[in-house]
């Protein structure tokens, strides 16, 4: 049997069972995580944007008339319940179980990532009919560049995971698609750690010191 690399990248390694696909996914994931730090210094300036305005409300509605925490509070639990599914499937994937196992564990992910965004999209709504819209102070303006950002990136994950799906139907579990599914897999969780930094700095900084 041929070996994997005993060199790894960060993240899930594929190991022995994919050996082929363990190596070529090497390259493209080291690039990979180069995007994801870049990511990371345009989200960092955003939250100090952020930071910097928390009190620029210009006699606008703050984070204590529109954050609601209960919503908050369920949002958390399914984005970090979605980063524990994406980790599943991909053991499923490195340990060769069945692939209904893997595209299972993608489909739960999928479902609450649709399912943040439906309760953050209504968090949205509700923050307009009490006027927390983006023009209407500094504050709300670096709000609205910070949060639905992150948003952005959830929703093209789970694009991201709809077009792995289909490529599963149609070509089969190829070296490729693993290598795609990893990178996949270090973005949401990468977004995992974006989100806890938005619950810390931005809702809880928001009702402390806003």
């Amino acid at each position: 049997m041929k070996r994997a690399p005993r060199h790894s990248y960060p993240g899930i390694n594929l190991g022995e069972d994919h050996a082929s696909a363990h190596k070529a996914t090497e390259v493209v994931t080291f690039g990979f995580w180069v995007f994801l730090m870049s990511d990371l210094v345009y989200f960092g300036l955003m939250f100090a944007i952020y930071i910097t305005m928390i009190d620029a409300q210009a006699g606008g509605p703050g984070p204590h008339e529109l954050f609601d925490l209960k919503s908050i509070f369920a949002q958390t639990l399914i984005l970090l319940t979605s980063s524990l599914t994406v980790g599943l499937a991909m053991l499923a994937l490195k340990y060769n179980l069945p692939r209904a196992r893997v595209v299972f564990w993608f489909g739960v992910t999928l479902a609450l990532g649709l399912s943040f965004l439906a309760l953050e999209i209504r968090d949205f709504m509700n923050m307009a009919e009490q006027g927390g819209v983006p023009q209407r102070s500094g504050f709300l303006s670096a709000f609205y560049g910070l949060v639905p950002l992150h948003g952005l990136h959830v929703a093209s994950g789970c694009l991201w995971l709809i077009v792995l799906g289909i490529q599963l139907k149609v070509f089969g579990l190829t070296d490729l698609l693993m290598s795609r599914m990893v990178r996949l897999a270090l973005f949401w969780h990468f977004l995992d750690l974006i989100w806890i930094g938005i619950i810390t700095i931005v809702y809880f900084g928001g009702l402390a010191y806003g």
